[in-house]
């Protein structure tokens, strides 16, 4: 069903393709010119002037059957660091990195199944489909891949972001997100002549942190737990700051983390009235539960087409977030599917090579599945 040698050498060339995020604008002009090339329609929206002219959203689309409901796919070109040079390897039924980058399956790997798809659907005319949109974002990792997406000019009522892990995986569930920005001003002195005068801000930083429970901290959690993630510390006796990232699945324990942090920064102000705490906390994003539940027919749908290619779906809640958390909650519900990439973030990233062949077959079958639907709109 698949040309595998196709898949295998443009996901490849792909990842050569530096794009760490807010530096995308190479990877979108390339994702252009090789839509179009296929004769798909295929811009680079005005966000990325908004941006500084580094970005913009990749916006595409194949006509489909008058009637039917369009099926809207997303997925994100940016990777994270180290990204830049990216050799990839191919071993066997695996793609992987050399060991000194990410290989940017995340999420490059989505963006190569999409078309991989939607080529096929054009050189199948017998699957009766509806119109496939496509949006290809920036900047996902950094949280502002939707900030400028426009989900009223797409005009659709759902999607499905191809950015999830292995085989089968299907969700529909991610974390409440926020950062805590945390700046300590103390007092530098000699520390010769320093008795009852220094105050040294990375030992309040320090102090800051070990207030926080141990048991919440990423290497200790998982499934539904949330934590506290001290990004980033850099510090000096006299100025420190800290960057923090919260999580929670529960809206109830992640507004609870919250106010611990922010009650912990209160003490220590009090407790050194001569130095200066500052804490900014700032929500990134929400669980998508609350937007996906009314729609229940789009997880239905990929559940179905999964089933029906012998793949077994894998329900589960995403230890992150995606795009599709913040396209929710712009009004379009977008429930997130398998890539087949492993060890994401991380240098001994890879994906497999059955696993994607598999993840192009399902957007194919839920683009047939989807225009046999018949829907009672509310």
């Amino acid at each position: 069903m698949l040309d595998k040698n196709r898949l295998i050498n443009n996901f490849m060339d792909m990842v050569r393709i530096d794009s760490p995020s807010n530096q995308e604008l190479e990877m979108s002009k390339w994702l252009v010119n090789y839509l179009k090339e296929r004769n798909i329609d295929a811009i680079i929206d005005d966000a990325g002037e908004k941006y500084g002219g580094n970005t913009g959203n990749v916006i595409a689309y194949i006509k489909g059957e008058e009637g039917s409901r369009p099926l809207c796919l997303c997925a994100h070109m940016d990777q994270v660091q180290p990204c830049l040079g990216v050799k990839p390897i191919l071993d066997g039924n695996v793609v992987r990195s050399d060991g000194t980058t990410t290989l940017g399956a995340d999420d490059k790997a989505g963006i190569v199944e999409i078309i991989e798809a939607i080529k096929y659907l054009k050189d199948h005319p017998e699957i009766k489909h509806g119109k496939i949109k496509i949006g290809f974002t920036p900047d996902e990792e950094i949280g502002r891949g939707a900030n400028l997406f426009d989900v009223k000019k797409f005009d659709c009522k759902f999607a499905y972001t191809v950015d999830g892990g292995e085989i089968g995986e299907l969700e529909y569930e991610n974390f409440n997100a926020a950062s805590a920005v945390i700046k300590i001003k103390g007092r530098d002195i000699h520390p010769g002549t320093a008795k009852n005068s220094m105050i040294n801000s990375i030992l309040i930083g320090m102090e800051l942190n070990s207030m926080l429970p141990v048991e919440q901290r990423p290497e200790y959690t998982e499934n539904y737990e949330g934590f506290f993630l001290l990004n980033d510390m850099k510090g000096t006796v006299e100025d420190t700051s800290m960057n923090y990232i919260i999580r929670d699945h529960s809206m109830k324990k992640f507004n609870e983390k919250k106010i611990l942090i922010k009650d912990a920064v209160q003490y220590l102000a009090k407790k050194y009235k001569d130095a200066e705490i500052e804490i900014e906390v700032k929500d990134s994003y929400y669980n998508m539960k609350e937007k996906i539940e009314p729609v229940m027919y789009v997880i239905d749908l990929a559940h179905k087409s999964m089933e029906e290619l012998n793949i077994k779906p894998c329900i589960k809640p995403i230890r992150g977030g995606t795009d599709g958390a913040r396209l929710s909650y712009k009004g379009l519900p977008c429930p997130n599917l398998f890539t087949g990439g492993h060890n994401f973030h991380g240098k001994y990233e890879y994906v497999c090579i059955q696993s994607m062949e598999k993840a192009r077959d399902l957007i194919v079958k839920i683009a047939e599945n989807l225009a046999k639907m018949n829907f009672e709109e509310k």
